[in-house]
């Protein structure tokens, strides 16, 4: 896992700031709300996508694949969107944030994943480049 997170912090810094607001709204925020089972789904669904991209990390390195491990956001936001009660709360707001923000991220990720099927299969980031 360390080596995941040292390679994602050699990307771009505005990927960087943006990695880091992703995971600022699915991990930090959450806790802020984890009476709520919003709270609850948004946690365990940020750990069942890093688990997936730790793996696709491991074997494959830092690759465009890696937009994979998203897709249990998708059933997520889907879900959210649902419970999304439009009474201007910091909750609702909230919701509507990861709502935008991880969707933008999934666009994103598909864009990545069909340039690694489309041949850019190798990883763009390594550690090992450092040396």
């Amino acid at each position: 896992m360390m080596n995941f997170m040292k390679t994602m912090l050699m990307m771009p810094k505005p990927w960087v700031g943006w990695l880091g607001m992703l995971m600022f709204a699915n991990f930090i925020s959450p806790l802020i709300f984890i009476t709520t089972l919003e709270g609850q789904v948004v946690l365990g669904t940020g750990i069942v996508s890093a688990i997936i991209q730790m793996g696709i990390f491991q074997a494959k390195g830092f690759v465009r694949l890696l937009g994979i491990g998203h897709s249990p956001w998708i059933p997520m936001l889907v879900w959210l969107w649902t419970r999304l009660d439009w009474d201007f709360s910091i909750f609702a707001y909230w919701i509507l944030a990861l709502i935008v923000l991880n969707s933008l991220s999934l666009i994103i990720d598909a864009v990545d994943v069909a340039r690694y099927l489309m041949g850019e299969q190798d990883p763009h980031l390594s550690l090992s480049s450092d040396s």
